[in-house]
């Protein structure tokens, strides 16, 4: 990979999002990496020590202007590859949530990630060149029960990520869709799930997962889900009833279902 090329990687301060910007610093692209927390600071200075730039933006891509701050960072510079992987979860029932965490949710999934990819795309088109990776999920295979909002969320973004590749076929832009199951990283502290099921069980490594996006996304791949487990679940999932998938779901994911 050539040192001059530019990767750009959202919710790159911890979990999947840090360690997909690690496998491109260590590919040799140079680095913009975004989140909305001042930790960022901390990931440019680790990373810069695998080789290439790496430049940190604090700013909150559920919102125009953060993105709008994230492209003013890079410039004009050709983006070779987006790595849009900023997401946030929410656990417990959704008339039991402060709606204003939903729309935060909604904002930070699918607003502000399809604003991004619409910017960055079209820059992209207008050289007929790039890369773009959509971290999505299993759980957009199934019905959340406990999880609602993020499981549609991210069904959207599976669906959206396989519409664009389509759209740009002809073009020289691929569009790959991360899917990982439960990965051990912040995700379910964050959503409050510590007392589910999900949310105490073993989970897959969060750099396994981001190195098996990456490898897929330079061979210019339409998706990938990540692990065994998972890919048999999606597979039953396709062929299984949503009103049971529901209910299975719910077994995981409703608060008390931790194992002790």
């Amino acid at each position: 990979m050539s040192a001059t090329q530019l990767a750009v990687v959202t919710g790159a301060s911890t979990g999947i999002g840090l360690e997909l910007a690690r496998c491109c610093a260590q590919a040799g692209f140079n680095l913009v990496v975004a989140a909305d927390e001042s930790q960022i600071e901390q990931v440019a200075v680790d990373l810069r020590r695998l080789g290439g730039s790496v430049e940190p933006v604090e700013t909150d891509l559920a919102t125009t202007e953060g993105v709008d701050k994230l492209c003013a960072a890079v410039g004009d510079r050709p983006i070779d590859a987006l790595l849009a992987n900023a997401g946030i979860g929410l656990g417990k029932a959704f008339l039991d949530q402060d709606f204003a965490r939903v729309k935060h949710l909604i904002d930070t999934n699918i607003t502000g990630t399809l604003y991004l990819i619409h910017r960055v795309g079209n820059e992209m088109l207008r050289r007929n060149a790039g890369r773009i990776l959509i971290t999505g999920s299993i759980a957009g295979f199934m019905p959340g029960s406990f999880q609602a909002a993020y499981n549609a969320s991210k069904a959207f973004l599976d669906s959206f990520s396989f519409a664009l590749r389509e759209e740009l076929r002809d073009s020289g832009v691929t569009v790959t869709c991360l899917m990982p199951g439960a990965t051990e990283t912040e995700f379910f502290r964050r959503a409050d799930m510590m007392d589910t099921k999900v949310g105490t069980d073993k989970k897959d490594g969060a750099y396994d997962v981001a190195k098996a996006g990456f490898d897929a996304m330079l061979r210019g791949e339409a998706d990938i889900v990540t692990g065994l487990k998972n890919k048999i679940q999606t597979t039953v999932a396709n062929v299984t009833p949503n009103e049971m998938l529901a209910k299975q779901h719910r077994k995981m994911a409703e608060p008390g279902t931790a194992r002790s």
